[in-house]
């Protein structure tokens, strides 16, 4: 091969090269192009599990609201309102009662005992009511006691009963044991009342 001819092919060559490389940078150019696809299925992919997500969320509610009424119908099929009586308990205490427990007892029958905690006694205290029993009776005359211990004035052992004669008609019957403070007497006051 003759030196001018050699010269001619090295030059062809260098002239093929920049364009060679354009190419290559145009390559590079559109590599870029793969990971913005790559954003793309990721984007429907984080859709598809907010929707994934948001199904469950649905379902959990859907949960909740079949637990509550299932719930409520179980309350009407055990307790029907025309024999249910409901005693709740609260209180409206200062120094002279600290509740330990109360004593329930319906037709001489014991129908609830409930040991309080601490925090259940200071819940009550600050406004808060309790359910202590639902269940039924026959329409007529009831009576209920009620024996409330815990530690009265002076941190004294103190065991204190209240009862009501109460008459169950047609309708639920709500009872609430009230224990509240009696200055007067520096005494606690125990008292069983009616819902009207």
């Amino acid at each position: 091969m003759s030196p001018s001819r050699f010269l001619a092919l090295a030059l062809a060559l260098a002239a093929a090269a920049p364009a060679g490389s354009q190419q290559t940078a145009a390559n590079t150019q559109a590599e870029p192009a793969l990971p913005s696809f790559g954003a793309s299925a990721d984007g429907n992919a984080r859709a598809e599990f907010r929707t994934l997500d948001e199904n469950v969320q649905d379902l959990k509610k859907q949960v909740l609201d079949l637990n509550r009424d299932l719930f409520l119908l179980e309350e009407e099929l055990l307790f029907p309102a025309n024999t249910q009586v409901a005693i709740f308990v609260s209180m409206d205490v200062g120094a002279f009662f600290s509740l330990d427990s109360v004593e329930v007892k319906l037709d001489n029958k014991d129908v609830a005992n409930y040991l309080y905690t601490a925090r259940e006694t200071e819940a009550l205290v600050k406004g808060g009511v309790q359910r202590l029993y639902v269940g039924n009776v026959k329409a007529g005359e009831h009576e209920l006691v009620a024996v409330f211990t815990g530690d009265g004035p002076n941190t004294r052992d103190y065991r204190r009963g209240a009862t009501l004669t109460f008459e169950k008609g047609i309708g639920p019957k709500y009872i609430e044991l009230t224990i509240s403070d009696r200055e007067s007497k520096q005494q606690p006051e125990f008292v069983v009342k009616e819902w009207e």
